[in-house]
């Protein structure tokens, strides 16, 4: 067994704090990674939190990670000591049922196992995430990264919110000659906003703040539309190709659904913690209009985003933080006080637990 650390919370209302516990040594089709940066997920403190009310304790949260390969297994081939990899959301799935089968584990029929929390989607032990100084997962489960060293804190984002945001953005055909809205200029939305961008999309970004106009444009938004304006949403009624909804707090649908194209789509990505209010099912029947969700990606479309990403020059604008600045990092998030992603350095948590 591999001795580490990590910070993780035990309970839901304690901060987190550092935390010793072992990690499997690497079997015949593994890869230990020693993590370099970690992002922060909205995710992770809902998790912390127990605001999903699945959490097992204590939970080490973290599921964008970049490090350095230091050790493979016998079986391994596509990972060598040295290599720079990615670890996103999950380390496994059951790869048998037909989700599996089509490179969609994130919809494993039996439940993926997440990068930690790990037994509330695949049973078995749990797992522990990104903030800590070492990690093992099967190569089935680890991305190539890349992009250049300089830029690997900012490429940690892209295994959640640049998967989140590529996959519906792919899938519903964001590209030259769509009009493709974007609800929130958040960690999800900053990175929505870029990516749709250099799809080739018309890109429109939908914010209740105006103060947030420049920066959109700057991001690569054709158009920023003050969403409590309704003079400024009426200007926009039946022009969208689809929306991605990245706000993860309960809102209208109504509003954007009315946007809409006939045959055009909503899609949600935000998981808020309270339900949104229901839409009239009229603004979807009379322009056979789609809501759907969307859940990150398989591990193959993960793969071609983060190639995509570095063929583009595509990083999250990130703040980086020690990873004893976690638990004020949480507060900030609350306050959406960060442009747009935290990251953490782990060489702090390595020069802590050597203190």
């Amino acid at each position: 067994m591999i001795a580490t650390r990590g910070y993780a919370a035990v309970s839901a209302t304690s901060p987190l704090r550092l935390f010793g516990f072992e990690r499997r040594d690497p079997g015949p089709r593994d890869v230990q990674i020693e993590i370099l940066y970690c992002g922060v997920c909205h995710s992770d403190l809902h998790t912390a939190r127990n605001e999903w009310q699945n959490t097992v304790y204590p939970s080490v949260p973290g599921h964008e990670i970049v490090g350095r390969v230091t050790a493979v297994g016998a079986e391994v081939t596509r990972f060598k000591a040295g290599d720079i990899a990615g670890v996103g959301c999950m380390v496994d799935s059951c790869r048998a049922c037909s989700a599996c089968r089509e490179g969609l584990e994130q919809y494993c029929e039996t439940g993926f196992t997440g990068t930690y929390n790990g037994p509330a989607f695949g049973g078995g032990e749990n797992t522990y995430g990104g903030y800590s100084e070492v990690i093992v997962v099967d190569e089935a489960f680890v991305l190539r990264v890349s992009h250049a060293q300089d830029d690997l804190a900012a490429v940690a984002p892209l295994l959640c919110a640049g998967i989140t945001t590529y996959s519906p953005l792919r899938q519903w055909g964001a590209g030259p000659g769509k009009k493709v809205g974007v609800v929130g200029l958040g960690g999800l939305g900053h990175m929505a906003v870029k990516i749709a961008h250099a799809m080739g999309a018309r890109v429109v970004l939908f914010t209740t703040s105006p103060g947030k106009t420049e920066d959109a444009k700057r991001l690569g938004a054709d158009e920023v539309v003050i969403s409590k304006d309704p003079d400024q949403m009426a200007a926009h009624a039946e022009s969208f190709d689809m929306i991605l909804d990245t706000v993860a707090a309960p809102h209208a649908l109504d509003a954007l659904l009315v946007l809409l194209k006939r045959d055009a789509t909503l899609v949600l990505v935000g998981a808020p913690a309270e339900p949104h209010p229901s839409p009239q099912v009229f603004n979807l029947i009379f322009r056979r209009r789609r809501l759907a969700g969307s859940l990150i990606g398989g591990i193959a479309e993960t793969q071609e985003m983060l190639d995509f990403c570095a063929r583009h020059g595509l990083t999250s604008d990130i703040e980086m933080i020690r990873m004893d600045q976690i638990n004020e990092a949480y507060e900030r998030m609350l306050r959406s006080d960060v442009k747009y992603r935290f990251v953490v350095d782990m060489a702090s948590l390595r020069e802590q637990s050597a203190a």
